[in-house]
């Protein structure tokens, strides 16, 4: 096994890197600060070609896979967690299209997204519907050339800005979760309503609600065939949760990296706090969770470079890298005090911001639940 990055890996994780200290960090604080969407970078690192990592050349892409992916992921959300969260918000849809989408539809909007032109979302959550996806409410139902949709969906990422959206909806419900299908729509339509929601972290990617009310959906707005809904928004959970653990890896780093920066610079009781054994503690704790998650979050994604099965691997490390950047954000904050409790610092933001990844594309008891049902045998995660 080796663990050294590949040259053009390394190119990748470094471009990351530059991309990040030149265009995210300078307006980090005001943009958290002033709850900012950042429509130039979705199209900054669409010209780079951050999205296109894990679609085919032919649409657009790159190629190069997920564990670049996760390790572009990782260094943008060192810098700025919210701003992560608009990759998923491309690849997602664009993952989908390219799984189970008509030519027409992957030749229309897969390069479009990936590019940044087109804002994409996927609209899953619904208010009485959260980790119980097959509980969702929402209908489609056909309706002469296309499907009328009806049905709420909350907590949906980019709900506010987006142009596009992945939107999952029963179009049989007496077919329980085998009746949900999966749709790709044009959100500037009339039947749509939105609302901001606002919420402890993430404040530059904006979250909320899309209201719809007799939608009409085109015929040609179905991915893949009626009923495959939700077998598709699990397969989807899958893909993205890997760049959303990388993100949880990223704020675990900047959190480690603020302390031990802090450590061995504040001096208490004539000494420097980094010599007491109590902060010494806490950043070995740090380190041990953040690099095992990183390891973790790579062998997930070398295992989906390779096609083959990892939605055991995948809810390993998105658990271990949420509950890693949560205890490391709280750590951080003990070791500065005061300063990690003030604004004026990242740290505060590093807790709210970690808190997100044990609740988006599956909690973390979600997580769990998949890991114990495969090793008792009741439900394999790899089937």
């Amino acid at each position: 096994m080796n663990f050294e990055l590949s040259e053009e890996l390394a190119a990748v994780k470094e471009l990351a890197r530059e991309f990040t200290e030149k265009e995210i960090a300078p307006t980090t604080a005001k943009d958290d600060r002033e709850h900012v969407f950042r429509r130039d970078l979705v199209t900054k690192m669409g010209d780079v070609g951050f999205y296109g990592c894990v679609i085919p050349e032919e649409y657009g892409g790159t190629q190069l896979g997920f564990f670049a992916l996760a390790l572009i992921s990782e260094e943008i959300a060192r810098v700025h967690s919210a701003i992560r969260v608009y990759i998923n918000m491309q690849v997602g849809p664009a993952l989908t299209l390219l799984k189970a989408g008509t030519e027409k539809q992957k030749k229309k909007w897969i390069p479009s997204l990936i590019r940044g032109e087109t804002i994409g979302c996927f609209a899953i959550t619904e208010p009485d519907t959260g980790s119980d996806v097959a509980g969702m409410r929402a209908t489609a139902v056909r309706n002469g050339n296309g499907y009328i949709l009806n049905g709420t969906k909350t907590w949906i990422s980019n709900a506010t800005v987006a142009d596009t959206a992945v939107v999952f909806a029963y179009t049989d419900r007496s077919q329980k979760h085998h009746g949900m299908s999966a749709f790709f729509v044009e959100l500037n339509r009339p039947g749509l309503s939105r609302r901001n929601l606002d919420k402890m972290g993430t404040h530059a990617s904006p979250t909320g609600e899309l209201v719809f009310e007799n939608f009409h959906m085109p015929e040609e707005s179905l991915i893949g065939r009626e009923g495959d809904g939700f077998k598709l928004c699990m397969w989807h959970l899958n893909h993205t949760r890997l760049s959303c653990a990388a993100g949880a890896v990223g704020v675990a780093r900047a959190a480690r990296e603020a302390a031990v920066s802090y450590a061995s610079q504040r001096e208490q009781f004539g000494q420097k706090i980094g010599q007491f054994q109590m902060i010494q503690d806490l950043i070995a704790q740090m380190i041990v969770q953040e690099e095992a998650a990183r390891l973790l979050v790579y062998r997930a994604a070398h295992l989906a470079d390779q096609h083959r099965p990892n939605n055991l691997e995948t809810s390993i490390a998105k658990y271990a890298a949420a509950e890693a950047a949560a205890f490391n954000a709280d750590a951080a904050l003990k070791i500065l005090g005061a300063y990690g409790y003030s604004t004026e610092f990242p740290v505060e933001r590093y807790l709210r911001d970690a808190k997100s990844y044990q609740i988006v594309e599956g909690s973390s008891n979600i997580q769990k639940l998949i890991i114990a049902r495969d090793a008792l045998g009741y439900k394999k995660a790899n089937r």
